[in-house]
């Protein structure tokens, strides 16, 4: 009888003649988003312009996937998809592209008033994706309480403790995602990822949060080699979390990869100095890193 790897997200049957080894996951960008449908709900791991899965949200606009929810600490990812009408609705702390604090294409489509927008703390969305990855409803949060989030997201509520503190929370609703894609340094065949930059970017909870999710990395790597110049707990994404690995060596660029390669800065300014329809035309078919 075929069997699948315990745990693992969507692992082929053993024996299945598109695997060349038992629980590998690799594939193509392309293959990756052709499991994406219009009207889900995506998440896109990374901070604002750093370490974003370019290559992935290239091979999203090159689709004709739309009608997206989006859910992102948001960077030139929700500005291209923003600029290219792909976004319904989007929940997110801020879009911003770091050097440059407001993203452009992003705020156009804003004022326009082309999509939906749930503007959130950041430690709300952190705990809706707690909440997601969790499989709960909602937890609570003392983020929000006494600020205008509530007066702009009416649909939230509140929840009081059952405790004897008595105290008021906002009751964050989970973060669910159908889909999320997110990058990261090295990663294995069988789904492991590992990051080597200074911070995580709460990437692992997009993983958890979602019902299938997309790695890309600038290396593919064997299982062993993942520990050998690196602390464990760099490990934070597991193989049981993730449905497809996909080798893209520059896929954060434009955006950082510390320590890999920092911003391109000269390109981020003509991203965001550009009118859209031009931009895309190079970008989108383009090489993943363009000048190396």
């Amino acid at each position: 009888m075929a069997m699948t790897t315990a745990g693992d997200k969507a692992t082929p049957a053993v024996g299945d003649t598109t695997m060349t080894a038992v629980g590998e996951k690799t594939m193509t960008a392309d293959e990756a988003v052709s499991r994406l449908e219009s009207g889900m709900t995506l998440g896109i791991g990374g901070w604002g312009s750093r370490r974003k899965p370019m290559a992935l949200v290239r091979a999203v606009l090159r689709s004709g996937i739309t009608d997206l929810t989006v859910v992102s600490y948001g960077g030139p990812d929700v500005g291209m998809l923003a600029a290219a009408g792909r976004i319904r609705r989007l929940v997110a702390p801020f879009v911003t592209l770091d050097s440059i604090p407001l993203e452009p294409h992003f705020r156009a489509a804003r004022e326009r008033g082309e999509l939906e927008l749930m503007e959130i703390d950041e430690a709300m969305f952190m705990w809706g994706l707690h909440a997601a990855a969790n499989r709960l409803p909602f937890l609570p949060v003392r983020a929000g309480i006494g600020s205008d989030v509530m007066r702009v997201n009416p649909a939230l509520r509140t929840v009081t403790s059952p405790y004897d503190d008595g105290e008021t929370f906002v009751a964050m609703p989970a973060l669910r995602l159908d889909a999320a894609l997110v990058h990261v340094h090295r990663a294995d065949r069988r789904g492991n990822g590992q990051y080597l930059g200074p911070d995580p970017y709460f990437d692992d909870l997009f993983c958890e949060a979602a019902d299938a999710a997309y790695v890309s990395c600038e290396r593919i790597v064997d299982t062993a080699e993942l520990t050998k110049e690196a602390a464990a707990q760099t490990l934070l994404i597991k193989r049981h979390t993730v449905t497809g690995v996909v080798e893209a060596p520059g896929g954060a660029h434009f955006t950082s990869c510390a320590p890999d390669y920092g911003r391109d800065e000269a390109m981020q300014k003509e991203y965001a100095t550009t009118p859209w329809a031009e931009f895309a035309e190079r970008f989108l078919n383009g090489p993943e890193k363009e000048g190396t």
